[in-house]
């Protein structure tokens, strides 16, 4: 398990760029991932801002977990669709110049019809989004949540590629009532990335929550030693999308996450 490298997921900090740069440096993670918006949107990042990005990222010894890419509609939404995978292809050319090659993306729920029209236009999208990515030599990683592990196996399955994988977040999948250690076996050498977020499940007396890493349902040991089972060797980013003290809540997870992984 010490092979796992650990990361947080900037946005996570609620800080601007370059603070959370010299935060993440003080927690002593690893690495960090960003969302490609904004300054470090592919419109926006010239070569030159690409390379001084990269110069920042050495300074504070840290490197690029992923690119996150976050969208409006799903990759099965036929609406603005040619713009959308356009944007996309743009991230993950991005993400090979700054050196992850692996874009995050919440690509839409994978339904069991495959004849439900929603499908035909997600498998449309990312045959053209895996011919992209190998062709530039990047990855797109799908957001696990919306749907089981074994659905979204079979369905990667369908298509002739290395440049799909997935990103494993067990709390999504909690949070949406699936099984995320079912999902960790199903998935196996699909899982290119994984966040660290932890959920309390629905009960009688309270809805489904996202909650500060370690005080969740989510059993790490058992989590982790699942990854180790399917010989997963990269990151463990930790990610906090709720909270009112979301800084100190990561600074938290990393020691959290440090105990249990040396």
């Amino acid at each position: 398990m010490n092979r796992l490298k650990i990361g947080i997921r900037l946005e996570s900090l609620g800080l601007p760029l370059r603070r959370g740069l010299a935060e993440a440096e003080r927690l002593g993670v690893s690495g960090v991932q960003v969302d490609a918006v904004g300054d470090l949107a592919p419109n926006t990042l010239s070569e030159t801002g690409r390379r001084e990005f990269r110069h920042l990222l050495r300074a504070h010894n840290l490197e690029l977990t992923a690119l996150g890419c976050p969208l409006r509609r799903g990759l099965d939404a036929v609406e603005n669709q040619q713009p959308r995978l356009e944007h996309v292809q743009k991230v993950l050319s991005l993400s090979f110049d700054l050196g992850p090659r692996l874009v995050i993306v919440q690509a839409g729920a994978v339904r069991d019809d495959p004849n439900e029209p929603r499908m035909a236009t997600l498998r449309e999208s990312l045959t053209a989004l895996a011919r992209h990515g190998d062709r530039v030599g990047a990855i797109l990683a799908l957001e696990t949540g919306l749907e089981e592990g074994a659905v979204l196996a079979a369905f990667l399955d369908r298509f002739d590629t290395g440049a799909l994988g997935v990103n494993l977040d067990p709390a999504n999948l909690l949070l949406h009532g699936f099984d995320p250690y079912a999902a960790v076996q199903a998935l196996g050498r699909r899982i290119v990335h994984s966040h660290a977020k932890d959920a309390r499940q629905a009960s009688a007396s309270r809805a489904a929550q996202e909650v500060p890493l370690g005080h969740g349902d989510i059993e790490w040991m058992k989590y982790l030693a699942l990854l180790e089972e399917i010989e997963y060797r990269g990151w463990l980013t930790i990610e906090r999308e709720t909270g009112e003290n979301r800084l100190a809540e990561v600074a938290a997870g990393v020691a959290f996450l440090r105990r249990l992984i040396g």
